[in-house]
């Protein structure tokens, strides 16, 4: 085939095009612009004093301290997994290798509801652990550890998921070149494998912090739903919904529409560095031409 022929075979009628954008930007007006739009409209339709007392409610405040507080736990936790887990299956070969990518997935095939039952099932009054819980005063259902154990099960693959792939591309060359050069394990980790990671942990990161502060189900059921001490903000918006208070229930739901958003711009900054480096190197790899 011909370089036109290509050319005619790769592009599309004008009409086409401007369809499919129509219709593209027409779906992220309705389904995602308007719904944010109509969030903030309704968060502020009884006038700016009735918002900021919404949010300035205490148990609005303790919800939204509470779901960072979750997330600032979860964290950690998440990075360490991802970074422990992608370098196992990335940099070696051992039996149960494809065992373990799977249980990595499985939080995204359980229902966080089914999560959350198993949870309470575990550390629940009748549960298997409970009467030992119970009679050393351990309290975990309906208080912050279950939430936390919950959210942490539900985000732990979103880091180990974006490193998996980018440390397999990179694979083990430079790490046994710093080895053989005398570093220690942790020079290597510091000096090789985090600067060539960093953006897609970062990634990873992010996409974890936002399912954190939004997750429901799960938490919803080993929660309790405790005013002031256990509602995170997602279990705020529902309670204030339920009751007919919907301007402490949209007020809510705009600090959740605005860490969204926040999530969404970090989202974009990074993937923006991250197309800049790989342009920048293969910039570099180009051999120039006499």
């Amino acid at each position: 085939m011909t370089t036109t022929g290509i050319r005619r075979a790769n592009s599309e009628p004008g009409w086409l095009r401007y369809l499919l954008l129509t219709l593209a930007l027409g779906f992220l007006f309705f389904f995602l612009a308007l719904p944010l739009l109509a969030v903030f409209v309704e968060a502020l339709a009884a006038g700016w004093p009735a918002y900021r007392d919404a949010l300035f409610d205490p148990e609005a405040r303790s919800a939204i301290g509470l779901t960072l507080l979750v997330a600032l736990c979860v964290l950690p936790g998440n990075i360490l997994f991802g970074i422990a887990a992608a370098w196992a299956i990335a940099k070696f070969d051992f039996r149960g290798k494809s065992l373990l990518i799977t249980l990595i997935d499985l939080p995204f095939a359980v229902s966080p509801v089914v999560v959350g039952l198993v949870f309470l099932l575990i550390f629940g009054a009748q549960g298997i652990f409970g009467p030992w819980l119970a009679a050393h005063e351990i309290k975990i259902v309906f208080a912050l550890p279950a939430i936390i154990i919950v959210t942490m099960f539900i985000t732990f693959p979103f880091v180990a998921r974006e490193l998996i792939p980018l440390m397999q591309a990179q694979g083990k060359d430079e790490e046994e070149a710093a080895i053989s050069l005398g570093a220690s394990g942790w020079q290597m980790f510091r000096r090789v494998t985090l600067p060539n990671i960093k953006w897609g942990l970062l990634y990873g990161v992010i996409l974890a912090n936002a399912r954190a502060m939004g997750e429901f189900g799960a938490v919803s059921v080993v929660s309790g739903h405790i005013r002031g001490e256990t509602n995170t903000l997602p279990l705020h918006v529902e309670i204030l919904y339920n009751e007919y208070n919907a301007v402490g229930a949209f007020a809510a739901a705009s600090v959740l529409a605005l860490l969204a958003l926040v999530t969404l711009a970090a989202k974009s900054i990074v993937e923006w560095r991250i197309r800049r480096e790989t342009q920048m190197l293969a910039a570099s790899l180009t051999p120039e031409r006499p």
